[in-house]
């Protein structure tokens, strides 16, 4: 049936190619589905394809998971570290307090991941667990 699908939706686009209807774009969309027709003839990558649709739900309680055990973590990150992730904007790694950065009239800024908030905190933890950038946020 996705095999009729794909290739009747093509044959109409090749007919209407000449129509400038907003729904033949939609269709010319469709093409996208072409690919699609190699796991119908391919018995192997059917199977691969069917057991990743099998696994969606267990997947999806993994990420639950994971993300109340980032909220916990989180709430924690908060409460210790709330308000200390910031720098100053002359000198970062010399002048580490407010009263030094305001003494040489630079600015008081945050870090872009910090944990001044949950959301914050909780992408923080993203950015550490996915290894992603994370030397920036160590020093």
């Amino acid at each position: 049936m996705m095999d009729f699908f794909i290739v009747f939706t093509s044959m109409v686009d090749l007919i209407l190619s000449s129509v400038d209807l907003p729904f033949i774009k939609i269709l010319r969309l469709l093409r996208t589905l072409r690919p699609l027709r190699f796991i119908s003839h391919n018995i192997s990558m059917k199977l691969v394809i069917v057991a990743l649709f099998e696994s969606i739900g267990g997947i999806f309680n993994v990420i639950v998971v994971v993300l109340i055990v980032w909220l916990m973590f989180g709430i924690l990150g908060v409460n210790l570290f709330s308000g200390k992730f910031q720098y100053c904007s002359e000198q970062p790694y010399k002048l580490r307090t407010l009263e030094e950065c305001v003494r040489a009239r630079a600015e008081w800024l945050t870090f872009d991941s910090n944990f001044d908030n949950v959301g914050s905190a909780m992408l923080t933890l993203f950015i550490v667990a996915s290894q992603e950038n994370w030397p920036d946020i160590m020093h």
